[in-house]
């Protein structure tokens, strides 16, 4: 009877530490909200699809979120008839990416920075629980990016005031926000703050970029003026021409250099391919680097 006893003993105390070491490694992982806006269904994809991938397959929670529903892209067809087709392009993309797709019914080119539409966001991040906000800088060639920049800016506050929305309980704290990549330069150029390297799933995003059929292979290169019969049908070979257009190999100038081996201590800068930026933007929470450590913990 006592060394059944012991052997329960030895058994239970077993099944306590094994527990414990569980709990241990799920409380040391901590899942992270993050909503991106974009303007269009695919504007999500193209600046945070590497990212988004990576964070996805870590257990982080994402969700992408289009201010509008895109019915305007297109050299052919519009409307209804295209907003539904991007929509099920959207989706499609999100479920290679492990995202959430969210689409907001408001038409397509005709964005403003409108109250009604500010507080659609504050509305999402809020449901969303963002611990993260992503999206454009207010600086852009296209109308709709720049309002969607001035929109989210305009959020970054409101969404922890309680009488603003106030049928959607305001967040306890204030989320970061954060700019994706962009060429342009005035009234400055884009701050390169944060790096990350998406080399082991571009191929992902490169698909996921594939799934907005009407854009990648129909519109886009329309206004770049690309003819119909240049684009392959063929779809191995759509991802390869997609590839070269939205994901060459870059060279890294010096301080994009110092910016990686900032995040990426021992990093073969020479093998290093492809890579998404951020820049912090100087609305909402301000991070430190331990902070962004803490997100992005694949550095």
């Amino acid at each position: 009877m006592k060394r059944l006893l012991i052997l329960f003993f030895i058994l239970f105390s077993s099944h306590l530490l094994i527990s414990q070491r569980i709990n241990n490694s799920e409380s040391s992982t901590t899942s992270i909200n993050i909503i991106v806006i974009g303007a269009h269904p695919d504007d999500c994809d193209i600046r945070f699809g590497g990212t988004a991938a990576l964070l996805s397959k870590m257990g982080h929670k994402i969700k992408f979120l289009s201010l509008t529903n895109g019915d305007a892209g297109h050299q052919k067809i519009g409307g209804g008839v295209l907003a539904k087709r991007r929509r099920m392009e959207a989706k499609k993309a999100g479920k290679i990416l492990g995202v959430e797709y969210d689409i907001l019914d408001n038409h397509d080119g005709e964005l403003l920075p409108e109250l009604y539409i500010r507080n659609q966001i504050i509305k999402k991040i809020r449901e969303w629980d963002a611990d993260v906000v992503v999206g454009p800088r207010p600086n852009d060639y296209h109308p709709d990016h720049r309002n969607t920049g001035i929109l989210m800016q305009d959020a970054a506050y409101m969404v922890i005031v309680p009488n603003v929305v106030p049928d959607t309980p305001p967040l306890k704290k204030n989320p970061i926000f954060l700019y994706v990549e962009d060429r342009f330069k005035k009234p400055y150029p884009f701050r390169k703050d944060i790096s990350v390297i998406i080399d082991q799933v571009i191929d992902q995003k490169i698909e996921a970029l594939a799934a907005h059929e009407s854009q990648m292979f129909e519109w886009l290169p329309w206004t770049n003026g690309i003819e119909e019969n240049e684009i392959p049908t063929n779809s191995i070979k759509r991802l390869i021409w997609l590839k070269k257009r939205y994901a060459p190999q870059r060279n890294w100038d010096d301080n994009e250099k110092m910016i990686i081996s900032k995040w990426y201590h021992d990093s073969d800068l020479s093998k290093i391919k492809h890579i998404e930026f951020f820049e912090i933007c100087e609305y909402g929470k301000q991070p430190t680097n331990e902070e962004i450590r803490k997100i992005f913990h694949f550095f």
